[in-house]
C-alpha cells in the first residue's frame, strides 16, 4: 500500500496529465490521493514543495534507470548503449525528465525555483520542502558518475578522465538522438553504434576520444 507521501505524487501526477501545473489544485490532489489537504500541506508545505518532489523523483528515476541499464548488459560498450536506449526511451516519453535534461521547461510543468543552500521552508514539522532541481549539466553530471563507478575495474586500461568523457560523450548522444532523431522509430538503433564506438576506441583503448577533454563538472 503507498504512502501518504506516494499517493499525492501519484495523484499530482495524473493531474498533469490533462492539466497545466498552473491549474492543479492541492484540494483536488489531495481528494484524489484519500488523504486531507493538511497532510498534504504536512508532507510538502505547499505547492512549491509539491512541486519540488515531483522535479526531485523524476531526477531520481532517470538515475535509477541509469544504474538499472547499466547492470542489464555485459562490457563497457554494451552498458553504455543500454544506458543510451534508457536516456532516449525515457526523454521522449517523460516530460520532466525531458525538461531537466535539457533545461527547456515549458508552462504545463512545475519548474520550481533552484534553493540556495539553507534557504527557508514553509513545510511544518519535521517534513521539509524539497531541494531545488538539478541543473542539466548536474543532472547529467550524475549520470556519468553512475556510469563510472559500474564500469570502473572491468579489467580495461583506462583511465579515470578517459572514462568520465567517455560516459558524458555517450550520454549525450543519446541525448541528441532523443531530441532530434532521424526516425523516431530509429532513435536508440542509431545511436547504439555510435555509442559502442565511442567506447571501444575510448574506454577499451585507454586514449580519449576527445583531445584535451576534461571530466563532467
Amino acid at each position: 500500500m503507498p504512502t501518504a507521501r506516494e499517493a499525492l505524487l501519484d495523484a499530482a501526477l495524473s493531474a498533469l496529465a490533462t492539466l497545466p501545473w498552473t491549474s492543479v489544485r492541492m484540494v483536488d490532489v489531495a481528494h484524489a490521493a484519500g488523504v486531507s489537504r493538511q497532510t498534504l500541506y504536512n508532507e510538502f508545505g505547499g505547492k512549491e514543495g509539491l512541486a519540488r518532489a515531483l522535479v526531485r523523483d523524476a531526477a531520481d528515476r532517470y538515475l535509477t534507470g541509469v544504474e538499472q541499464a547499466l547492470g542489464s548488459a555485459d562490457g563497457t560498450e554494451d552498458r553504455l548503449a543500454a544506458t543510451a536506449a534508457w536516456t532516449i526511451r525515457i526523454v521522449r516519453t517523460n516530460a520532466l525528465i525531458r525538461a531537466l535534461l535539457t533545461g527547456c521547461w515549458h508552462e504545463r510543468l512545475p519548474r520550481p525555483a533552484h534553493r540556495t543552500a539553507g534557504g527557508a521552508s514553509s513545510a511544518p514539522g519535521r517534513r521539509r520542502a524539497e531541494p531545488g532541481p538539478p541543473t542539466p549539466a548536474e543532472l547529467l553530471h550524475r549520470a556519468g558518475e553512475r556510469a563510472m563507478a559500474a564500469l570502473d575495474g572491468e579489467g580495461r586500461p583506462c583511465d579515470p578522465e578517459t572514462l568520465a568523457v567517455t560516459c558524458e560523450i555517450a550520454l549525450r548522444l543519446a541525448l541528441s538522438y532523443a531530441l532530434v532523431p532521424a526516425s523516431e522509430e530509429a532513435a536508440q538503433g542509431e545511436a547504439a553504434p555510435l555509442v559502442r564506438l565511442v567506447a571501444g576506441r575510448g574506454a577499451v583503448s585507454g586514449t580519449s576520444p576527445r583531445a584535451g577533454a576534461r571530466s563532467p563538472r
